[in-house]
Formats: structure tokens, C-alpha cells, sequence
């Protein structure tokens, strides 16, 4: 039977029946069921070396180590780092020549009578590929979206058989990997929304290409990178923390995208809800363009994300189209306030009802969505390009009746015009910076932080220094 249609107690069977894997199944949380899988297809013995549920907090402290959270990646990590540690000293000797061993584990809060509703966990597998070889690592982040407790832990123990059975047979393979985690499973009941894969399975593999891979085959909306590249799990950036966020295509990011960014942080910073904690700041780009017949690819986004980083920026990459989707995101991590930094062509796009054409409610539900939380709108103003006025968020142009519904957030506070800005930035265009950059005009230099023009150059991003710029270029003269 091909692999794409095998089902978890085949992919069970599979794993019992590989006379070369052997391991040890460490289970926290969500009971053993993953493990209960093994045992319950037959042929256990040719697989499992042992199973633990160090359910008791003391127990498991004493095994792992003292965590001040355990439901944790640090929890998770120091499960397979043990228990592949203690696998190694009691089996190494005796069948180390011939068997590739794992330790699977994960760390599961599933709905409960005190904590009903959605779960969540980490789940991870360290693994041989062949006999003798370092161990290679897969860490996931899940989320159960099961309403009852037993749909929940059944979609554990399917995700973790998935996770097994793609780390011992389609290790070589990324794509393939993260495909096979979603197999007899759906979005309605499970979203993974980290994946870091690590060791000599993966020499050479980029996990923000892995990070792309997750949103664009529709496992999550959005996997985030942090202002150092590094993937993480969401919550650990935005966990109950106020967060600014600006949305774009940051294609290349320009002085006026990061004065649009201050100077909403300034303002941010001045709300009376935030009580001097500092705001996580977020750009968020959609994968959207990845579709079938875009020009964009995963090369492209990761060149803007490194860009970003490099500027200290957090990076969310998405699936959202309004803005209200993405609030509703962030909301879910954070019952502080949101900020959205955004420019004028925002406001009008809210007012559009093309872009609401699927809600019953249309512009008005959308704000409604949007504004409902503790959001906050503020908006960098624009130059007319024909009068050559600067058009601020109180005098844009609204078709009516919308106005009144700009006017009433104005007068609310829910939208901020942002007063303090370089008017000499005005004029700059993203799409005319991209423009510059590929004919090899010089003056894009001018357009973006020096920074971004050093990584654009050093890394010949966006087209710069192309064959064709190259060779429109004076020859130099002879010495």
C-alpha cells in the first residue's frame, strides 16, 4: 500500500514490524497514547524498550529536572536528552551495532473538568538514522482542537504515531515529513504551529524554510520567527504581552517602514493600559503569494525575514487577508493591548466592502471584529501625488457612509493619526524601490536603512547585481 494512504495502525504495525528501531516512549500529560498505539497493533516487543508517564510533578522533577513550566519545549527537551542518555547506557552495548534507537516523548495538557476547552503540547522524537550514528532531533508544537477530552488525546496519539513513522521512514525528507503529520488528522482538530528539526538528518536544512512549509500547506495560520531568526513557538514571544505589529510585504523594508514603526511605537508606548511594559514589536507578511502562479518563493520571504531580523524585528508569517483575523490571532495570546502601525491605504482597504464579501455583517463587522479588544489603529499619513499635499487619517477621502464609521473610532481613540513623522520619507514607494533595485538604479540606497542596503547588496537580494544590471554597466577602462 502506498505510503500517502497508510493509516496510523499501519504506520503502527510498520514501526513494530522494523527489525532495526527500538525505543523508549515518554508520555506527560495526555496519558500514554501514543505508546498504547504500539501495544495495541501487536508486535510491541520489537519496538518498545520501555514506556513512562512521569505524570506526578515531583517524580518528573526528580527525573528531568526542575521546570517552572511543564508543559514546555525546556520540559520536552530535557525528556529526550535523559531518556536517550539512559537508552544508550543500558542497550548500546548489546544491540547498539544493529539498531537505530529513539526516544519519543511530549508534554500534553489536554482539556480537563478544571480547564475545559482547547489543548496543548510539545511533542518530539530523537532518532538514529542508522546504527551508531548522532542522533538527530524533531520538536513540534500542537494545538488539540477537539471540544472533548477523549477526541483530544485520540488526535495525540494519531499526530504521534504520524511524527514517529515520518522521523524513521521519511527523516531525508522535509516536505514530505510535515505532510505525513496531518495524515488521518484535519485542521478542525489539530494545529501544529512550530516544527525545528535538528542533527545529521537534516545537515543543511533551513527550519525557517520549514517554518514556510507549515503555513503554506495549511498546518497553522501563522508560524513565527523571532528578531534573532530563531523559530519558535508563538506563546513564547507573545504570551500576555502588549504587542505593536505592522503589516507588509517588506519587499525591501525602506526608511519609511521603519519610521512608520517608531513612531507608532512611540505613541503606543503612551497607552494608559500598558503600564511601562515594553510591547513586543511584530511585522507580519503574509504567504499568501505562495499560492500556485505567484512569483514569490520561500528564498524570497526568508531574504526579508533575515532583513527584518536584522533590524530586531519579530516575524510572523501568515495566512490572514483582513486585519481582523490577525487581531484575533494576536488576541488569542495576549489580553493586553494591540497596536496595529499601519499607512493610509489600510484605512481605505477597512472601508472597502469588496473585502467583506463572506461576512454577513461587511465593513461593519469586520471593524466590529477588528476594534472589539483592546486594538489600537495608528496611521502614518501619505503625500498626494498630485497636489503634493500630505493627506493625514482625520482628512483622507472615505466613501460615505463610511466616513462616520472613521470618525467614530477617531473620536473613541481606537484609530490614532501618527503626528510626529519625517515628511521628507513621504514620497517612497516599495514597489518603486524594487524597481530601482532591479535596473540597478543607485538611488534605492537612499530609500532603505543603511543596514538593509548592506544585506541586500552582500547577499544580491531582489535582483540586485543580476547578470543583466552586470552587463549595462561601463566597462572599466585598462590600467
Amino acid at each position: 500500500m502506498a505510503e500517502s494512504t497508510m493509516g496510523t495502525r499501519q504506520k503502527a504495525l510498520a514501526i513494530n514490524l522494523d527489525p532495526a528501531s527500538y525505543g523508549t516512549f515518554a508520555e506527560i500529560g495526555g496519558g500514554q497514547e501514543v505508546a498504547r498505539w504500539f501495544f495495541s497493533v501487536g508486535a510491541a516487543a520489537g519496538t518498545v524498550a520501555k514506556t513512562i508517564s512521569a505524570y506526578d510533578m515531583t517524580v518528573s522533577d526528580a527525573l528531568y529536572g526542575h521546570t517552572e513550566r511543564y508543559v514546555s519545549r525546556q520540559r520536552l527537551e530535557a525528556m529526550l536528552e535523559y531518556e536517550f542518555r539512559k537508552l544508550l547506557e543500558r542497550l548500546s552495548v548489546k544491540r547498539g551495532d544493529s539498531t537505530r534507537f529513539f526516544v519519543f516523548a511530549n508534554t500534553v495538557a489536554t482539556a480537563s473538568y478544571r480547564h475545559p476547552g482547547k489543548g496543548r503540547g510539545w511533542l518530539g522524537i530523537r532518532f538514529q538514522r542508522t546504527a551508531r550514528e548522532d542522533p538527530s532531533d524533531i520538536i513540534i508544537h500542537a494545538h488539540l482542537l477537539d471540544s472533548a477530552v477523549g477526541r483530544q488525546q485520540e488526535a495525540l496519539g494519531t499526530l504521534g504515531v504520524n511524527l514517529l513513522y515520518g522521523a524513521l521512514f521519511q527523516g531525508h525528507d522535509a516536505a514530505g515529513l510535515i505532510t505525513t503529520l496531518m495524515d488521518d488528522l484535519s485542521r478542525e482538530r489539530i494545529d501544529i504551529d512550530m516544527i525545528k528539526l535538528s542533527g545529521p538528518a537534516f545537515a543543511g536544512l533551513d527550519n525557517r524554510t520549514t517554518s514556510l512549509m507549515l503555513v503554506e500547506r495549511g498546518l497553522t495560520d501563522a508560524a513565527m520567527l523571532s528578531g534573532r531568526g530563531e523559530v519558535v513557538q508563538p506563546s513564547e514571544i507573545l504570551y500576555n504581552k502588549p504587542i505593536l505589529v505592522q503589516r507588509g510585504s517588506f519587499r525591501p523594508a525602506t526608511k519609511l517602514t521603519v519610521d512608520l514603526l517608531n513612531r507608532a511605537l512611540d505613541q503606543f508606548t503612551q497607552h494608559p493600559h500598558l503600564a511601562g511594559q515594553r510591547p513586543v514589536v511584530l511585522a507580519e507578511m503574509t504567504l499568501r503569494s505562495l499560492e500556485p502562479g505567484s512569483d514569490a518563493d520561500h528564498r524570497d520571504f526568508l531574504a526579508r525575514a533575515e532583513i527584518l531580523a536584522a533590524l530586531g524585528v519579530d516575524v510572523l508569517i501568515s495566512r490572514f487577508e483582513p486585519y481582523y483575523e490577525l487581531a484575533e490571532y494576536l488576541a488569542a495570546y495576549t489580553d493586553k493591548p494591540i497596536g496595529l502601525a499601519v499607512g493610509m491605504p489600510t484605512i481605505r482597504q477597512i472601508a472597502d466592502e469588496r473585502y467583506y464579501t463572506d461576512l454577513p455583517g461587511g465593513v461593519l463587522e469586520s471593524a466590529g471584529r477588528l476594534f472589539k479588544r483592546s486594538v489600537t489603529m495608528y496611521v502614518y499619513p501619505t503625500r498626494d501625488p498630485v497636489s503634493g499635499d500630505i493627506i493625514s487619517v482625520e482628512r483622507a477621502a472615505i466613501p460615505t457612509p463610511w466616513h462616520h464609521l472613521r470618525n467614530l473610532l477617531l473620536d473613541m481613540g481606537r484609530v490614532e493619526p501618527i503626528r510626529r513623522y519625517d515628511e521628507t520619507l513621504l514620497t517612497i514607494q516599495t514597489p518603486d524601490v524594487l524597481r530601482k533595485i532591479e535596473s540597478g538604479d543607485p538611488s534605492w540606497e537612499e530609500m532603505v536603512p543603511r543596514t538593509v542596503a548592506d544585506i541586500i547588496k552582500a547577499k544580491h537580494l531582489f535582483g540586485w547585481g543580476s547578470a543583466s544590471q552586470m552587463s549595462s554597466q561601463p566597462a572599466a577602462l585598462p590600467a
